[in-house]
């Protein structure tokens, strides 16, 4: 054999930059060296929460010696998925003794199992282990649930009249697109726009929706509810508030007595307090003389009404004395902690008797003797007789 000449020197390095090319250069979703090929079939997978994630991934050919492992995220920030050497709680192989069957399941996916996946083959050498391929990446979306909304009203209680914000919040879900709608006693009512933020995790997001409800007397017995519609829900999700928790009705105060005024003197006089038509049930009642707190006895609890309302009633008993007249009774109501309101009632006795009345009580029974007939008889009979004897003494006298 001859000496090599230019041209197939020439050739030679050409071919091996062709090979190592072929080393280096992917196929559609895999990479094939030297008759090895690994195949990851799946671009984009979409789990829900709390179900199984089933990544695929296959060998052919004869590779290197090294371990096949599955990682999450690709650089310096990975995290191994699966590992030939070591036990994950959540991740299984399907085929444990398969030498080219390396697809595995993730139990009990959570919304921070989302990310993008690959399928890697490391070779061992002198050097250590290092990638030998890779598939492209599977990337996993996983459809997360919202929870169940909660209802927040004021801080406060707020009267009849007076609008009150109330908030839903709801989170943990994927994807971001929801709606949430607001009904009062089963009725629609508007609402401000939904406002959806990133939740706590990177694939996953959270809700806020805010109403404004002008309160109502009536709204004792009423009930708002929120309800979040999701695309991973197959009914929505509601959550309730009771709108007397945010409601505060003032009581009527009216102090009624019995006799009423003028009143006999000594006669006793019942003063009773009616409080009538308040929310909550808190409350508490004194009575005033004049200003001055008085004892009352006890106050019994309050009754509540067919409307959700409370009543209550509150007696006190007074002897209606001389030294009383003109006195002002108060009822002091204070309800649910706030300013007392109040009821009044003045006692007015009748017009005593007066010095005079007995000299003309007297005089008034000297004219009824005066006027009867049988007393004008026997004083026209005693001033005959007197007259006759007088004038028999006048005639004896003369003989």
């Amino acid at each position: 054999m001859g000496s090599t000449t230019a041209p197939e020197m020439r050739a030679l390095p050409l071919a091996c930059l062709t090979l190592l090319l072929l080393h280096r250069s992917p196929g559609a979703g895999a990479q094939v060296v030297q008759g090895f090929k690994l195949h990851q079939p799946q671009d984009k997978v979409s789990v829900t929460a709390g179900e199984t994630l089933t990544l695929n991934c296959t060998t052919y050919g004869d590779g290197p010696i090294g371990p096949v492992k599955w990682l999450k995220g690709w650089g310096s920030k990975n995290e191994t998925i699966y590992d030939q050497t070591v036990t994950f709680p959540r991740v299984m192989r399907t085929e444990v003794r398969s030498g080219t069957d390396f697809t595995i399941h993730i139990r009990d996916v959570h919304p921070e199992d989302a990310g993008t996946y690959y399928c890697v083959k490391f070779q061992k050498s002198v050097h250590g282990v290092s990638v030998f391929q890779h598939g492209n990446g599977t990337e996993v979306s996983v459809y997360a649930k919202p929870s169940s909304p909660t209802v927040s009203g004021p801080g406060s209680r707020a009267g009849p009249g007076q609008s009150v914000p109330f908030t839903c919040t709801s989170g943990g879900f994927f994807p971001r697109e929801i709606a949430v709608k607001w009904l009062k006693d089963g009725a629609q009512i508007s609402a401000q726009q939904p406002q959806v933020t990133p939740g706590q995790t990177k694939s996953s997001y959270d809700v806020s929706s805010t109403v404004s409800v002008t309160l109502q007397e009536g709204d004792v017995r009423s009930q708002l509810e929120c309800e979040v519609h999701h695309r991973t829900l197959p009914a929505p999700l509601r959550g309730r508030f009771r709108l007397s928790r945010a409601l505060r009705v003032p009581p009527s105060v009216q102090v009624v007595a019995d006799p009423p005024s003028p009143v006999e003197v000594n006669k006793t006089v019942n003063f009773t307090c009616h409080v009538k038509g308040f929310y909550p049930g808190d409350v508490a009642v004194a009575w005033l003389e004049n200003g001055m707190e008085m004892s009352a006895g006890s106050t019994p609890p309050p009754t509540e009404t067919p409307r959700g309302l409370f009543e209550l009633r509150s007696l006190v008993e007074v002897q209606a004395t001389e030294e009383k007249n003109g006195s002002v009774f108060t009822c002091r109501v204070v309800h649910d902690a706030q300013g007392p309101v109040n009821g009044t009632s003045t006692l007015r006795i009748a017009a005593p008797a007066k010095d005079g009345l007995g000299d003309r009580s007297q005089t008034d029974n000297d004219v009824s003797i005066l006027s009867s007939p049988g007393l004008w008889l026997g004083i026209l009979l005693e001033k005959g007789l007197l007259g006759g004897f007088l004038f028999f003494l006048f005639q004896r006298g003369r003989a």
